[in-house]
């Protein structure tokens, strides 16, 4: 089943399926999350950019993955004890500055932006932000945190694209086993193809959320076999880290699927 287009969420609607969404930018060259590999993405001809969000402790969204420090800066302690002005000052694997959300949204107006809100102290920022911006149609935010999704969602209303929380996932899980699930509010699944061991994207959840008009972004897919055999399921998008890998795969599945409309 194919899904309806012009139904979608602006954020989806792009023209081109299936897409690459770039795991924290092309994250598998330059240091994730950093304008640096944004920018080295989206010369590749990626305009789907998959980050993270944090909030300074004086409110600031700034693009960051995890909440402590250590991992990527060096330093000790966490993103909401720190200011703004504080945080400017580290890099990121010695290399790169730590991006404020509001300087990529700027510096590429027609890229759009997969958002994960990492916290609860971020999402009212994050929101004041994207208003400002009236960047509604080029950004979706996920959580792992339904909660989270949920008052996102009832703030923003209709305007804002957002992705499955974990429950939801299990409820189109279910979906794909032909049992009642009732309705969603999310414009699209982005699921990992296995969970804890167990089976998540198969061509039976692919076609249920298919067929209430959801897109399926398969995260996070790095090895190219497994990335062809995402697509002849019939994903809509791969999200990773190596963008040439997804650019190159997702161009080799649209030649064969055309080859194959060709030959019909």
């Amino acid at each position: 089943m194919k899904i309806r287009e012009t139904e979608l969420h602006s954020y989806l609607k792009t023209g081109e399926t299936p897409i690459v969404l770039a795991h924290r930018g092309y994250a598998a060259r330059h240091p994730e999350n950093t304008m640096a590999s944004f920018a080295a993405a989206i010369d590749l001809g990626i305009r789907h950019i998959e980050t993270d969000v944090q909030a300074t402790v004086d409110g600031e969204v700034v693009v960051f993955h995890d909440d402590r420090l250590e991992r990527l800066t060096g330093r000790p302690g966490l993103i909401s004890e720190i200011t703004w002005n504080e945080l400017r000052q580290f890099r990121i694997n010695d290399k790169e500055p730590v991006p404020r959300l509001e300087d990529a949204l700027s510096a590429w107006p027609n890229i759009r932006f997969n958002i994960d809100a990492k916290c609860d102290g971020v999402v009212r920022p994050l929101l004041d932000l994207l208003k400002r911006h009236d960047a509604w149609d080029r950004v979706c935010i996920g959580s792992f945190s339904g909660r989270r999704l949920e008052f996102v969602r009832n703030e923003a209303g209709p305007k804002l694209c957002t992705s499955m929380g974990p429950f939801e996932v299990f409820r189109l899980r279910l979906a794909s086993f032909g049992l009642p699930t009732g309705s969603f509010r999310a414009n699209c699944a982005q699921v990992p193809p296995v969970h804890r061991g167990l089976t998540v994207i198969d061509r039976a959840l692919v076609d249920a959320a298919h067929a209430r008009n959801l897109p399926v972004h398969a995260w996070t897919i790095n090895d190219p076999d497994e990335m062809n055999h995402l697509l002849a399921l019939g994903v809509d998008g791969i999200v990773s880290d190596d963008a040439v890998s997804a650019l190159a795969a997702c161009a080799s599945h649209n030649k064969c699927t055309r080859s194959c409309q060709n030959e019909q």
